[in-house]
């Protein structure tokens, strides 16, 4: 897969309204998830006790946290497009976000990213993409929603 580079504001406005870049597939460890439930203090036995959970839960395995597959959109963003020339990035916000499946131990996931809009905030590029997390072999995503960052490039 080929990695989208930008350099600029002009370079990212042309692709709003366009798909701008899918990463590669990443596979979900119980290990990540046990970690991510130590950082968050959320320890649900769905996440973490994998013997309950084949024997109670309706997917059979222990599931990833739904804040554990966003909180893996910018390892997955930077995979898919490298925004460079940028003295700063910041996020700025999630809209919209809607889990449409759980991720279950051990499945891979990959973001597809298109561009809903940008603004120009006198030189500050305010970037509305529309990330879709798949799951590998699954027809539904795991979510979607818009996410917000603000750059300012070096210009």
């Amino acid at each position: 897969m080929s990695q989208t580079i930008i350099n600029s504001l002009a370079e990212f406005e042309t692709f709003e309204g366009k798909e701008i870049g899918v990463s590669e597939y990443i596979k979900i460890s119980q290990e990540q998830i046990n970690m991510f439930a130590d950082a968050t203090l959320d320890h649900q036995w769905i996440h973490l006790d994998e013997e309950r959970a084949k024997r109670e839960s309706q997917f059979g395995s222990t599931i990833a946290h739904g804040y554990l597959t966003v909180s893996l959109l910018p390892y997955l963003w930077q995979n898919a497009v490298r925004v460079e020339n940028v003295k700063m990035m910041v996020n700025y916000g999630i809209e919209n976000l809607k889990f449409s499946q759980p991720v279950l131990v051990n499945q891979e996931v990959r973001v597809r990213v298109s561009v809903k809009y940008i603004k120009n905030l006198r030189g500050i590029a305010k970037v509305c993409l529309h990330p879709v997390m798949e799951i590998k072999g699954e027809k539904k995503p795991a979510f979607e929603g818009d996410i917000i960052f603000l750059y300012h490039f070096n210009e």
